[in-house]
């Protein structure tokens, strides 16, 4: 009696062993959102800017994709950059593990007001600033920069250099281009700011275009299998 209520004691625990049980929380993104503010946004396209990610965050089908599969989420930062010395970070690294989680995270990038406005265009340093926020960040399976911006790097050393030193290693980074200024910002974006796997760059006709363009961007960040619209060299990107 006392072995065969020892066996069922052990089949049970074999059986409870087998049954599905809560998901596991696992980070699957680290994502450091880089705004451009440099002089050529003004007041208007600035709020188009950082409104139009605060609603492209909120939007169902991206707070899906964020909490998709049962137990995963992603952590994300955001920060501001124009000149060389000009990046301001608006909020640190957030666990965005549920719907409200995200919202209270796009709340804080709708309240944040503007502190640089007059400098020039930095992408090398931008994208070096973004970099080293990561040696922070949470233990996420895939680390990517999305930064958004309308024009060349002007002011000081571009990407490039920073990447020859191994600083953007294991950094996935995608551009979002406002299109307007001459030469192409996409081109530039595509040779010179994109890199690692699955790398992309979307591009706006303008900020009014910013808001859609960006939904589509984060779905394709999040599960890297969406079409998101046109890349920087006139393609369907996929």
């Amino acid at each position: 009696m006392i072995r065969r209520a020892r066996l069922l004691g052990s089949l049970a625990a074999l059986a409870g062993a087998a049954l599905p049980g809560p998901a596991a929380a696992f980070c699957k993104l680290a994502l450091a959102f880089a705004l451009d503010i440099s002089s050529s946004v003004n007041d208007a396209e600035y709020r188009l800017q950082l409104d139009g990610l605060a609603h492209a965050l909120e939007r169902p089908e991206v707070i899906e994709a964020i909490l998709t599969p049962e137990g995963a989420h992603i952590a994300a930062i955001a920060y501001e950059w124009s000149g060389y010395n000009q990046q301001d970070l608006l909020t640190p690294w957030t666990r965005l593990d549920s719907p409200e989680a995200v919202r209270a995270f796009a709340g804080r990038l709708r309240a944040h007001q503007r502190i640089y406005s007059d400098f020039p265009t930095a992408i090398g340093k931008a994208v070096e600033y973004g970099a080293r926020l990561f040696e922070t960040a949470p233990d996420c399976g895939r680390r990517v920069i999305d930064i958004s911006g309308d024009g060349e790097n002007n002011d000081g050393v571009g990407p490039e250099y920073f990447r020859a030193q191994g600083l953007l290693d294991g950094i996935t980074i995608n551009g979002l281009v406002i299109l307007g200024a001459y030469p192409h910002p996409g081109i530039y974006y595509r040779e010179h700011v994109m890199q690692g796997p699955d790398a992309f760059v979307a591009l706006a006709r303008d900020f009014e275009d910013y808001r859609d363009v960006m939904i589509g961007k984060l779905l394709r960040e999040i599960n890297a299998e969406l079409v998101v619209g046109m890349d920087a060299g006139g393609e369907a990107a996929r």
